[in-house]
């Protein structure tokens, strides 16, 4: 325990304010405790069973938000910018989809379908007015992965027998087809295999909406998104490599994908495509400066200028006319047809196999579509639902999943675009749903000659920001290393050892920091302020004083089952006295000053003798205790006050912590008070028997709650020296 110069004050001057100062004396409300859970139950039953029809038009407005703005949209102030802003994503996404079609392991038409409907369905159900929801890079990394290890699964050839650019090849075995029942290639079962995916995390997205546990997102830390989507940018930049090359490997599965994925490449290294090698990097020489351009001056440019269209319009023109595909054997987009499949059911045999991957993407679809909604509403002023969000994202998974699509969320990026270039509302994405519309109607097939190393360019050059994040590390540090060190780790699990690992482990990580941080709370001792009554830590701040014989102390952390022990142990060393070992120092030294003169009469001689050092030991505990903390304190110490003012809650074992440490240092001579203690706090303590009962022969001060520290200081303090003055010799 450490005492400051100005510590002993005159007994006369704190005299005089105790007699002065009265403590402060609070009521509590009263519950209301003659409900019994049947009635509180009934209750609740009845506000949310009972149906008018205000509320079921609110519930109604509520579930399909479109019905409630669209009556009120302003045409003349918004049509012109959600014409414009649907009109630039829609051009986007007809190469975007084309592409990351191929990252989920699907034919390039499904991509299509997957942007059209829930462009689409976001805008009926959804509460954000900005985002842009379709297809997802680190999603469409997920699903593929699942469609690659069913397919395996079912004994379909892999990529690399495939002979031809499109996917329509035989089974090796008949499991695939026997399950479905029907006539079904790789091509089929692949995209049966993710929408069957996709129909499973919709369900769970639609189960959390019902549940009510939208706030599962807060879980999520910025840290921890953002390193997961790092990570599993390094993989989908990996991944897209056989690409760029012209490989046909099959894509790893398990755990450490990015290793060999990398010992594929560089064995199979000499069998580069040459002309696909060219491709890819003109493509790249033109889309990173040109997006580039396009991010400096996005201030300047009313709309984004559609690159990435540009390079898809005149790659297809020179794989067509260049016979790409023939003769140097280039990988082409294939046959995309028009007009829409039939709807189909997804393969319920298939479910048990998926649960768990779909669980996890679940969990990042959502999260990823709450932050966005979120951020971009704080931004411009409105408020969103999370769980309107969980239902709007459900449903955009499960009604598509009957017509071939695969997982969509928000994605940044296009996001972005719409917003800057004057979306309101969204109409915005309905406007998009129009410009798919007209691709899956009329222009689809054009993209036949469509190299697909054009569209892994398309991928990786839409990954800059994300590994852009790199470069923010040493800020990050700098800021917050917990924070930075749950973004490495991260980072470095979802892109070295397994994605969906990455986000548990980063969940977990996440939390073991916070209780870490509980784990790491010291005990405080605090020191009064010199112009008024404040208490503030003795180490922290210059000038404050202590009061003679009593020590303030604050805990700022709960004290829970996990660190009662390290809060006894941390109270003990700052005291400068642990009672469980000064206890034992005391019977050591009565079973040595204990002397029996016969054998046979030693239990008598022997009880008289503990009881004669006994009363001497009990007679005088301050001896002891000052003896302990005489070489820190050159004042007697006979009263601890605890401040609880930051001790947010009490379980069981910290009630119990609390109870023996009173119980301890009150053996020794010293009282233990508790001062600032919450509601919550005094609850607990009341339920965990803390407080004696009322016929308890102390009269009730024991009972006594002090809301200030200098009322408990002025009580300890009264009740250490007679007529209320205190020892003021140091």
């Amino acid at each position: 325990m450490t005492q400051g110069d100005d510590s002993c004050t005159t007994a006369a001057e704190d005299g005089t304010e105790n007699d002065q100062h009265h403590p402060l004396i609070l009521e509590r409300v009263e519950k209301d405790s003659g409900k019994n859970w049947q009635t509180v139950v009934s209750h609740r039953l009845k506000k949310h069973c009972s149906c008018t029809s205000n509320k079921a038009k609110s519930k109604i407005l509520g579930f399909v938000p479109i019905l409630k703005w669209l009556p009120r949209y302003q045409l003349r102030d918004w049509l012109l910018g959600d014409v414009m802003s649907g009109l630039i994503v829609g051009i986007l996404l007809v190469p975007q989809s084309i592409a990351y079609s191929l990252l989920a392991s699907q034919d390039p038409i499904y991509g299509l379908y997957t942007s059209f409907f829930s462009s689409i369905i976001y805008a009926l159900l959804g509460s954000s007015r900005h985002i842009s929801v379709g297809i997802f890079g680190v999603l469409c990394l997920l699903v593929g992965q699942v469609v690659d290890r069913e397919l395996a699964l079912a004994g379909y050839l892999t990529e690399s027998s495939v002979v031809s650019g499109n996917n329509s090849v035989a089974p090796l075995a008949g499991q695939g087809n026997d399950s479905y029942g029907v006539e079904c290639d790789r091509s089929c079962y692949a995209i049966t295999v993710g929408a069957t995916l996709t129909f499973t995390a919709g369900v769970y997205q639609v189960l959390m909406g019902v549940l009510q546990i939208g706030f599962v997102s807060v879980y999520l830390s910025d840290s921890l998104l953002s390193g997961f989507a790092t990570g599993a940018s390094l993989t989908i930049l990996t991944s897209q490599i056989k690409h760029l090359l012209g490989l046909k490997i099959p894509r790893p599965q398990g755990w450490f994908t990015l290793f060999k994925t990398w010992y594929s490449l560089l064995t199979n290294l000499g069998n580069t495509n040459i002309c696909d090698l060219v491709t890819s990097l003109v493509c790249l020489l033109i889309l990173i400066p040109t997006k580039e351009l396009n991010d400096r001056f996005k201030s300047k440019l009313k709309a984004p200028i559609p690159f990435e269209l540009f390079v898809v319009i005149i790659a297809t023109l020179a794989s067509h006319f260049g016979h790409f595909n023939v003769d140097y054997g280039s990988g082409v987009a294939g046959d995309i047809p028009t007009g829409f499949l039939p709807p189909q059911m997804p393969l319920w045999s298939l479910i048990p196999n998926v649960a768990v991957d779909a669980f996890s993407i679940a969990i990042v679809g959502f999260a990823i579509t709450v932050s966005l909604s979120e951020m971009f509403a704080k931004k411009h002023g409105y408020k969103v639902d999370a769980n309107q969000e969980m239902y709007a994202i459900g449903f955009c998974n499960i009604l598509p999943s009957f017509f071939r699509c695969f997982t969509t969320s928000a994605a940044l990026t296009k996001t972005l675009v719409k917003e800057s270039t004057g979306c309101q509302t969204q109409v915005s994405g309905l406007v998009s749903a129009l410009i798919l519309l007209l691709v899956l109607l009329v222009i689809a097939p054009l993209f036949y000659s469509l190299q697909k190393c054009v569209l892994a360019v398309i991928i990786v050059v839409n990954l800059r920001g994300a590994l852009r994040k790199f470069t923010d590390v040493p800020r990050m540090w700098r800021v917050n290393r917990v924070d930075a060190s749950i973004w490495l780790i991260t980072m470095a699990t979802s892109a070295l050892v397994n994605t969906e690992l990455g986000l548990l482990v980063g969940v977990l990580v996440s939390a073991f920091c916070v209780l870490g941080r509980t784990q790491q709370a010291q005990v405080l001792e605090l020191g009064r302020a010199a112009t008024r009554e404040h208490y503030e830590d003795l180490s922290s701040y210059c000038g404050l004083r202590t009061h003679p014989g009593v020590a303030v102390f604050r805990y700022e952390a709960p004290i829970y089952y996990a660190n009662q022990r390290l809060f006894k142990k941390s109270l003990y060393k700052c005291v400068g006295l642990d009672p469980v070992k000064e206890k034992t120092r005391r019977l050591k030294i009565k079973m040595k000053t204990s002397k029996p003169p016969e054998e046979v009469a030693g239990v008598t001689n022997m009880k008289s003798g503990d009881d004669e050092v006994a009363g001497k030991e009990v007679g005088r505990p301050d001896a002891t205790v000052t003896l302990m903390l005489d070489q820190k304190s050159a004042c007697r110490l006979h009263s601890l006050v605890i401040d609880c003012s930051a001790i947010l809650f009490l379980d069981t074992a910290g009630v119990n912590a609390l109870k023996e440490i009173r119980k301890d240092y009150g053996e020794l001579g010293l009282q233990v008070v508790l001062a600032q203690c919450n509601t919550s706090v005094l609850d607990a303590l009341e339920r965990g028997g803390y407080y004696p009962d009322k016929k308890g022969g102390d009269g009730g001060e024991s009972r006594i709650i002090f809301f200030t520290i200098a009322d408990a200081i002025r009580y300890v303090q009264s009740r250490s020296a007679p007529n209320g003055d205190l020892n003021s010799k140091c």
